[in-house]
Parts: structure tokens; sequence; C-alpha cells
């Protein structure tokens, strides 16, 4: 031991600074400074690239400290102080506030969902969307960056820096599958670029779509790891799932908690809502921890299904598309070539045969159509809007010149969901449903608001793929995959208004991120061994002086749904799509390695994939086929599957999973299918156990789904009736004749299948009973094969949601009785094998 202890140097995992301790004589007792023996377990921890970041005086409360390490998170700082008997002995010093870089910069990355390339202006298209080009104007502009052709997909890559399969997200969450690349689960072994950041002294929010959780676990009851507060975001605002209503979303959350902030709110919209929502944190950050940088997520559900713009928008575009979908086309890509954004040499490939031409169209179709493109015009416009407004709020704090901005303009393509006809309810295309003409034609002038779940026909989501073909879900073509997106950053990028025409993929935006902030990429994050990152980083990209440089990124693999798609160095080879996407019915090739037909295309020559090479060159075409494969079996994308709707309906993990019977006592809910017990394709029972008070009783038992497909049992004026809501196309009702008197019943309602029919969305006859007496039996003649309205949960004793039969109630009708005991209990189902196990 020592009395003295000047000058104490204290080392350890990569820090260093030195702690100058006077002598402690006033009490004449020796006392060792703790600061040298706390890490001595952790001085060779290996993991830093250089030493920590120190600012500041050490000890102070105002020290700083950047980790700079590729350990996350690092030993907590040895004590740097002495410590005696009496406080007043002692010296005191605190540990070092953690910190990003100095001068790292904020970050907003924006991504808007389902739009085309040739949708927005900034790109050519006839839709203004001047955030968008905002930003372009005051940095860059990329014509040749990719997404996955899906939602999910698209969002693990862009989140993580890797490819999409290298994450579980090869396909959208809720077409998971038991294969390491399909399986929706984002492992510890790949964090998300929030996570390091948050890590790294960034503060972290995700406002909007969160389409990356398992669907298995996006319950209240949680678990929340995979959810975006246990994703590396200190704050969460937005729905959970592929897609929620405007109007009423009944998936929206703040953190893990459920919310309904438009009950009583007549005109609430979460496009505007969800911008005030950031608008207000970056006001609070800002405010509060103004020289903390922040990463903000910001991810609108917009121009995704449902198209749900005010009404004030949706005028401004009236009229606009009479002239039909091939004058659209032409006129996008003339204004392409005059913006720059193609080559000069790119070819406008010719209007599909599959595809009807505007001028075969009858007067009703003409007229429809022409409305469905101007609610979405008026959807995407009104969209970009409101990220302007959020981007405002940064240059109104003053953070504008450091502040590095990312809009994405699009997951993928344009969508293909919504049919030849385009539909008022996108949840029937799920469910193998399309809806004729004159069905829709009542919705025409509501179009938009929330009686309609609104998608457009396929024929304007292909011209708003010009210069290219094919829609969303096709990653074999660019028309599924290439999204426009600007950057800007003043501090950093000086070319304003300059145009990039690299190839570049989504999963290279985290390394990019990386190299902005010049934090390391991690090689561990909370004690596990992290996989390194596959993306390419972008920074080069943003000095003139490479503007015209090579793209450093040499190879890229696409797959969706069995779609297919390499790039090597100026090279694409590709499958040709044997089904089409508006058809959720098609058939696949059996032999899903060797039953497609490849294209092959030199981009340089022929940058929108217009004339396939592939009988002029069939050995380049053959290393290109061995180089998917190469990438194929290193990513996880093995084994290919061309199935979708059977995997809709495939058994999964999850709190409903091998259950035949589920218990509730009172009121609750607000559980998502996948917590929830399916009633679809199978026979089942559901028991309620009820008091009625003195007076009748009336209200929701049990409900799932809502307006736009579901069920519904209830008590109307005493009377219990059970809906089934096929689609918003049809009703069936089973109601009890007399109103149930006070004192406790028992009310039941069963279905059973018939014995022969389609495996799903099979008729039979449902029973509703009282006290055990039948009241009222009748046969469905189907029932719906494949999904309930998605945004919309499972419900006791009131409803959360839209009403399943507005006529008869509307929400929350919550049940004035007591609810006992109500029980589910499922009976055999008609799917075959292993797609009938729970």
């Amino acid at each position: 031991m020592t009395r003295q202890m000047q000058g104490c140097s204290v080392t350890g995992a990569g820090r260093v600074f030195t702690a100058q301790h006077p002598k402690d004589e006033r009490r004449g007792r020796p006392w060792l400074s703790l600061a040298g023996s706390l890490l001595l377990g952790v001085a060779g921890m290996a993991g830093p690239v250089g030493a920590q970041e120190l600012r500041g005086t050490p000890g102070s409360p105002t020290a700083l400290e950047f980790p700079n390490s590729r350990i996350l998170p690092q030993p907590p700082a040895p004590f740097a102080g002495s410590i005696q008997p009496a406080a007043r002995d002692s010296i005191p010093a605190w540990p070092p506030t953690l910190a990003a870089p100095e001068g790292a910069p904020n970050i907003l990355l924006i991504i808007t969902d389902d739009v085309a390339f040739g949708a927005p202006s900034t790109f050519g298209g006839v839709i203004p969307t001047p955030a968008l080009e905002e930003v372009a104007q005051a940095g860059l502009r990329y014509t040749q960056f990719h997404t996955t052709a899906l939602c999910s997909p698209t969002r693990a890559s862009l989140l993580t820096g890797r490819n999409p399969h290298s994450v579980g997200f090869g396909a959208v969450a809720e077409l998971s599958t038991g294969f390491p690349g399909y399986n929706a689960i984002i492992g510890a072994d790949t964090a998300t670029i929030a996570e390091t950041l948050r890590q790294n002294g960034y503060a972290t929010a995700w406002f909007g779509k969160n389409h990356n959780t398992p669907p298995w676990e996006t319950s209240p009851a949680g678990p929340f790891a995979r959810w975006p507060t246990g994703l590396g975001f200190d704050f969460f605002y937005g729905f959970m799932g592929g897609e929620t209503s405007q109007w009423e979303p009944g998936n929206l959350y703040r953190n893990t908690t459920r919310i309904l902030p438009f009950e009583g709110q007549p005109g609430w919209n979460l496009t505007t809502a969800m911008a005030e929502e950031a608008i207000a944190h970056i006001r609070l950050l800002t405010e509060v921890t103004p020289n903390r940088p922040w990463f903000i997520h910001y991810a609108p559900g917009g121009a995704h299904a449902p198209h749900h713009p005010t009404p004030e928008w949706i005028a401004r575009f009236r009229g606009q598309f009479d002239e039909g979908w091939e004058v659209l086309r032409e006129r996008i890509f003339a204004n392409q070539q005059r913006l720059g954004v193609l080559p000069p040499n790119a070819a406008l490939p010719p209007w599909p045969e599959t595809l009807p031409r505007w001028a075969s169209l009858s007067a009703d179709e003409r007229r429809l159509f022409a409305r469905q493109a101007e609610v979405f015009a008026a959807y995407l416009a009104y969209t970009d809007h409101e990220i302007g407004r959020v981007i405002q709020a940064v240059r109104d704090a003053g953070q504008s010149d450091n502040t590095l901005i990312i809009y994405i303009s699009g997951d993928n393509g344009g969508s293909a969901e919504g049919q030849l006809r385009g539909t008022p309810n996108e949840f029937a295309f799920f469910n193998g449903v399309e809806i004729p003409v004159e069905r829709q034609l009542p919705f025409l002038e509501a179009w938009g608001d929330e009686t309609t779940y609104p998608n457009l026909a396929v024929g304007w989501s292909w011209a708003f793929s010009t210069p290219y073909r094919w829609t969303k879900q096709v990653a074999s073509h660019f028309g599924g995959t290439r999204n426009g997106m600007a950057i800007s950053w003043p501090a950093r990028i000086t070319d304003r208004g300059g145009i990039r025409h690299q190839f570049h993929h989504v999963s290279d935006i985290a390394p990019t991120l990386l190299e902005a902030t010049r934090i390391p990429e991690p090689r561990a994050i909370n004690g596990v061994a992290q996989r390194p990152m596959e993306g390419v980083g972008m920074a080069y990209s943003f000095d003139a002086a490479n503007a015209r440089a090579p793209s450093r990124r040499r190879t890229a693999h696409f797959e969706m749904l069995a779609h297919r798609g390499i790039y090597h160095e100026g090279w694409y080879a590709n499958t040709t799509p044997p089904t089409l996407p508006w058809e959720s019915g098609g058939t696949a090739p059996e032999d899903v390695l060797n039953g497609y037909s490849w294209e092959l295309y030199n981009l340089d020559e022929d940058p929108t994939q217009a004339r396939d090479l592939a009988a002029q060159f069939p050995e380049r075409l053959r290393d290109m086929q061995q180089r998917f494969l190469v990438e194929a079996a290193r990513h996880q994308v093995l084994p290919l599957d061309n199935t979708s709707l059977p995997r809709l309906i495939a058994p999964r993990p999850g709190p409903a999973a091998g259950r035949r019977e589920f218990v509730y006592r009172g009121p609750g809910g607000g559980l998502p299918a996948n917590a929830a017990p399916s009633l679809l394709n199978r026979a089942y029972r559901l028991v309620a156990e009820v008091e009625v008070p003195a007076g009748g009783a009336q209200g929701v038992i049990a409900t799932h789904g809502g307006r736009f497909a579901g069920w519904g049992f209830y008590l109307l004026e005493g009377r219990p009736v059970f809906t089934w809501n096929l689609l918003d196309l049809e009703r069936i009702r089973w109601e009890a004749p007399e109103a149930l008197p006070p004192g406790r019943h028992s009310i039941a309602f069963a279905f059973e299948p018939e014995a022969a029919g389609p495996p799903v969305g099979r008729g039979g006859t449902g029973t509703l009973s009282v006290n055990g007496r039948v009241v009222a039996r009748q046969a469905m003649a189907r029932s719906i094969p494949f999904a309930l309205q998605g945004d919309e949960s499972f419900d006791i004793g009131h409803d959360t949601g839209s009403s399943v039969e507005l006529r008869d109630y509307r929400p929350p009708f919550a049940f004035t009785g007591r609810i006992e005991r109500f029980v589910v209990t499922l009976g055999e189902s008609t799917l075959p094998g292993a797609a009938a196990r729970h």
C-alpha cells in the first residue's frame, strides 16, 4: 500500500486517461484508489479499433466518451477518483456519459411504401413530391437503387445491412416458414443499425410501419424483444404489421402499448398524426439534449393500401388521370429523359399483352379506374407533404446542416394486389376474390374514406413503374425492385442536385450510416458475436469527383417467391415470371429450381431490360445462374418456395399454436390473429356464459376482424346474434327470436363444415343455441379461406375496431351484462396434413 496516489494512470479496454489525486494526509490513513484494479479482468479484451475518444475533464459531470469499439457495450469505465472512509476526504468522479463521435450527424431515414420508380415527380412522375425533390436538390438523386420486391424483406435489409434472407426475411412476415432464411426472426447475431447507434451515444426512434416482428409475437402480451424497442430503438410510435387503416388503425402502438387515438376524433388521420408525433419528438430531443445526435426511422403507411388521403388532397387530383395509363406511361418516360434519371440509351418496353388497353375499357371501367388513380396520387402527395413537415421541423431546430437525410421512395415496386380492376377491399385479394366493377361503382365517391380499404388497378401500377416492367412481388425485374432515392447532408455533400447512377442495394444503407458517423462495425453486441454486414458503403458516391465512378457493389442477388435475379458487373440474369402477381390463384412450376425460363441483359447497353440476350450468350447465362446459386447458398435463400397462399395459412409458433381450447374470463382483447383462435377452415364451437342484469343487456361478447372481413358474437336489443362478414360482399347472420331475460345464460354458436369440398373456404352449417336450445340454424355456402382483416383484433366484451355489421352497432358497443366465461373450442380442420396442425 501507499499513502500517495498521485498521477494514477488507468488503462483498460482501450480507455486511456490520467487522474491526478492529491496526497491523502488529512486523516493520516492510507487508502488505495480503486481506479486501477476494477478492469484487471477485462484489460486484455479485444475490441477497440483505437483508443476511446474522451471529451471534457475526466470524472466531471460533463465528461463524454465515444467507445470506438467493435465490442458493444464496453465494460463500465473504472472509477477515476479516490475513496476514503469519509466523503470529505474522498474525490468523486463521474463515469463519462456515452457519446457519439464528435460532429456525428443526425440521421433521418425515410422510407415510403409501395411507391413505384416512376410515381414521384422527383423521378419523372406526375405526382408532386416536393419533400423528396427538396432532398434531391439539396443533395443527390440515386437512379439505380434497389429494394427486394416486398415490404418486410426490404425493411429487414435496410435496418440490418444484410441481405433479407440472411436475417430471416426472405418473404413478408405473414408468409414465414420454418427455414432460417424465411422464419421472420432477426437474430441477436444480426443486430440492427439502431442498436449499434444507440450503444454509441445516439438517441433512436421509429415512427410508422413495423413489418419485422414475427407475427406471433405482436400481441400485447409480448414477448417484446423483437419489437422496435427491443431492436435498438428508444421510442416507437407506429403500427405492427404490413398495413393499417389511416382512419381507424387497430394495430397502432406507442412503444408496446396499444392506443386508439382516433376514438371520438372525426377526421383524424394517421398520416398527419404520425408526423405530429415525429415533430414533437424532434423538438423534445433538440431542446433537452441539443448536443446528442439522433437517428429517426420514419416509415409512413403511404402509399400502401388502403389509400386513405384526406378529401382535400383527393380534390386536387380530380380529372388528372382520365387519359389512361398508356398516356401516363409515355408522359413519365419523357419526363425521365428530360430530368436525366435515365441513361440516353434507355428504351421503353412495349405495353404487356396481359394488361388491357385503356381504349378497350368500358365507360364505367374508365370512370372507376381514373378515380382509383386520383386517390392513389392524393395519398402519395399527402404522405410526401407530411414528410416535408418533419423535414421542416429539423430545419426549425437549426439542425439541418448536420442532418443526413435519406429518403427512399418505396420499399418495392407498385402494388399488384389491386388486381385488374382495383378493389375497395384489399382483403378480397388476400382471399383470392376479385370484385367486379359493378360491385365497386357504389364506392366511387367514397373511395378513400373509412368505408373503403382500397387499392388501384394494376394497369396504373405498371405505368407508375415506368420505364421498367412488372411490379411488387416480382424480384426478377426492376419494376419490382428499383426505387428512387435521394440523400442530402449539407455539411458533407456539396454536389447539390447531382445524379448518381451507381448500382446499389437497400442493404448498403446501414454500412453507409457507419461510414457517415465514423462508428466501427461491431463484432459483438450484448455478448453475441455478429455476422458481418453484407452491404457496401455508399459514402464514396457523395463526392462530386466520384459522380461517374464505377459502383463499388459488384454483385447483388434477388429472390422473392422464387422469382430470381442476379447482378454482376453490369450484367443481369433473371427468371421470367411464370404467373401474374395480380392473380392470387396462379399455378407456378412444380420444379422450382429448373422449371423457370431465364433472361439475360447487358445493363450498360440495355438499362430497362428490354432486349433479352439469353439465346445469344448461353455461356454467360449459365455462369450467372451458377453465381445465383452460390449467393443463394451463402445467404440462406434455399430452399426456394414459389407458393404464397398456402404459406399464408401454414402453422407457426406462438400463443395459439397447438391449442384447441381458449378460455377468457371477462373483457379484454386487442389480440392479433396469430395470438387468437382462428375459425377459418375448420369446425368450431363458441360458448359464452353470461349474466344479464335487470332491464336486459346488449353489446359485443366477442369479435374478430371488422368492416372488411370478420365475425361478431353479440346481443342486439337483448337477442343473441352471430354474424359472419364475408369480405364486405355478403353477411350471414344467425339471430335468436327473443331477448334474453335477466339471469345467467349459456349462449353457443357452432359451425360444422360440409363433409366434402375444397380444403379452404368450405361451406357448412352454423347453429346458434341458448341454454342448450337451438334458436337459429342455417347453411353457409362458403367461408373466408385465408385471412380476416389484418389490422383489426380479437376482442372480448367490446369492439376496439370497426363493426362487422354497422347496421347493428357502432363500436365499442361494450357488453352491458357480465361475461363470466367465454370458451372457443376448435374442431377438425379441412386442411390437409401439416397445414391443419396448430
